[in-house]
């Protein structure tokens, strides 16, 4: 709107009764202080005019334009207030459904990471799985090359029993003969 209506419009307004008859001339005329409100639309604005009270039926007839202007007024505010009703509903029905579909956006948000969550758990498992069983390979590797190791080790071992037994047997044998050998060290060819 162009131009902006005050909120709560409270404007006390006259009573009006029934159409009295004719006996209108035996009430003492009081001026009112009429509201003055903002014209939404300048094309039906409503001019009053005052008019001067020269006889009885002026003043009937004065009477009865302060009645339809009164009733104009009434008929504006409740256009205005079905108006101000309408558009507080349509606010209503827009917020209602903005915050459902916002609730749908989250619960679809949600989901989704729900959704990639127990992917990245399952695949987290699936690693795990995998590295538990490269783990017990490795470990059989590694116990595997340990006991070839001890293989070894225990042939070098005996190779090393054998050949000690051979040198005391052999210097055994040369201690009985008295034999002396020409060989003392094998690097030295002679």
């Amino acid at each position: 709107m162009a131009t902006e209506l005050p909120q709560n419009v409270e404007t006390e307004l006259p009573v009006v009764p029934a159409p009295v008859p004719e006996k209108v001339e035996s009430l003492p005329k009081v001026e009112e202080e009429k509201p003055v409100l903002p014209l939404v639309d300048d094309t039906k604005a409503l001019a009053v005019v005052e008019k001067t009270p020269d006889s009885a039926e002026k003043k009937t007839s004065e009477g009865s334009h302060d009645r339809d202007v009164a009733l104009a007024e009434l008929e504006k505010e409740k256009r205005l207030s079905f108006i101000k009703a309408w558009e507080e509903s349509e606010k209503s029905k827009v917020e209602n459904k903005n915050q459902k579909q916002l609730a749908s956006v989250n619960s679809w948000e949600n989901t989704q990471k729900a959704n990639i969550e127990a992917k990245l758990k399952k695949i987290e498992e699936d690693m795990d799985k995998k590295k538990a069983a490269y783990a017990e390979q490795m470990n059989n590797k590694i116990a595997m090359v340990h006991k070839a190791a001890e293989e070894k080790r225990a042939m070098v071992e005996a190779k090393r029993g054998e050949d000690l037994l051979k040198a005391e047997e052999m210097a055994a044998k040369h201690r009985a003969t008295g034999y002396v050998p020409k060989k003392v060290c094998g690097c030295f060819g002679g």
